[in-house]
């Protein structure tokens, strides 16, 4: 018999322990596998060169973190049994399976109101059924059904082992020190009072830092201004392509993407029809890559140098916005990008267009940061810290960009 217990070395966080037959199952699957050919950062590379690492590894990350701060609750006497504990880690491993490549690239083009995170827990479901059943605990864990609220708190809340990962990873990886987090001390303060996650009085100045570190990341990389241009023209890249296979231009592209280019798929066909599901599943970060890099060559102007511009990192430039461009400059963009490319008025839209991107840090609501003082009185973090301005973090900041072609 195969031994199911693994140590995985993991830049991060050291050796990272698959603590039986369950969760090994699990990474074996090909759906789990399927995260190793998706990046983490979507298109961040471009930016930050180091940014190559997979959902797959960020999945496990979360899950070495669960293991450690069910460790810590158990060492405060909270029960917690072992079928508890690997149904958590199980749960949190399975958290983006139903990524699609480049993060939220085909919820824009190629597949019509798709949430990736209904799509993980149907996803989580198929191998539950292939498994006879085993992750039972896990799902209803997931879903917030389980009775004891703060292993679901674990795995979604403000304060998860999912944001703790990917701000450590992320910061990891990209160089960006600043986001980095006091992961392992976060971890020592966690408590339970009355099913509800705390963090002792203790930890309340590492809170802090994790918050400003997670506003930090979002702006200087999830959200940055050249990540945001790169991921706008792999979507006009797509919808180009799109708009052509359904004038019935035959693209090369791998046998997956060709049935989303060529057929009209939303959410719930992926919910209702197997094949369907079966063909996303067989999505990667691959598949898109490699059509772009052969459409480069495409006889549409339009798409082989929104492709060649991609594949040469020759991005959209970004400029932000205090407010729309007035019609009189779009329609002088229209006209040079028609005059120079020799494409007409409505393909010239494919070289230019405005976008908004928006973000809050912090929000009050059910389940918020809770500090426990040393008397037993438990408050929020807005109202414990003397520090944050959560004025601040709780505001949604809104930014309006201009991305375009620059034309040499």
């Amino acid at each position: 018999m195969a031994n199911k217990r693994k140590i995985i070395n993991d830049p991060v966080f050291g050796f990272i322990t698959v603590p039986g037959d369950l969760v090994f199952d699990v990474l074996q699957h090909p759906y789990l596998q399927r995260l190793n050919r998706i990046r983490q950062l979507g298109l961040s590379f471009f930016v930050y060169p180091g940014a190559q690492h997979s959902r797959f590894l960020h999945s496990l990350g979360a899950m070495h973190l669960m293991q450690e701060a069910i460790a810590v609750l158990r060492q405060k006497g909270i029960d917690i049994s072992h079928q508890e504990g690997v149904a958590a880690a199980a749960a949190i491993l399975m958290h983006d399976i139903g990524h699609g490549p480049f993060s939220h690239v085909l919820e824009h083009t190629l597949v019509e109101g798709l949430s990736h995170e209904d799509l993980s827990l149907l996803l989580m479901k198929k191998i539950n059924e292939q498994m006879g059943d085993r992750l039972d605990m896990a799902i209803s864990i997931f879903k917030d059904d389980y009775p004891r609220h703060f292993l679901h708190q674990l795995i979604s809340s403000q304060l998860d082992m999912d944001r703790m990962d990917y701000l450590c990873r992320d910061s990891f990886f990209t160089g960006v020190t600043e986001g980095s987090v006091a992961s392992a001390r976060i971890l020592k303060m966690l408590n339970v009072v009355d099913d509800r996650l705390v963090v002792e009085q203790k930890g309340i100045y590492s809170i802090e830092k994790f918050l400003v570190a997670r506003r930090l990341m979002y702006w200087q990389v999830y959200l940055h201004k050249t990540s945001v241009g790169a991921e706008q023209l792999l979507i006009k890249i797509l919808k180009r392509a799109r708009e052509l296979a359904h004038r019935g231009v035959e693209l090369w592209c791998s046998p997956a993407l060709h049935f989303f280019l060529y057929h009209d798929v939303s959410a719930q066909d992926l919910f209702s029809d197997e094949r369907v599901l079966e063909r996303y599943v067989l999505l990667d970060d691959s598949d898109i890559l490699s059509a772009v890099k052969s459409w480069m060559s495409a006889p549409d102007v339009v798409l082989a140098t929104l492709s060649s511009l991609f594949t040469n990192r020759q991005l959209f430039k970004v400029r932000m916005l205090e407010e729309p461009i007035r019609e009189a400059e779009r329609e002088e963009m229209r006209s040079t990008y028609q005059q120079r490319l020799k494409v007409d008025k409505q393909d010239a839209d494919y070289f230019f267009d405005e976008y908004s991107v928006s973000k809050d840090t912090y929000s009050v609501q059910d389940d918020s940061i809770a500090i426990m003082f040393s008397n037993g009185e438990i408050k929020d973090i807005s109202e414990a810290s003397d520090m944050l301005n959560m004025q601040v973090l709780t505001k949604r900041v809104i930014k309006h960009y201009l991305f375009y072609y620059r034309l040499q």
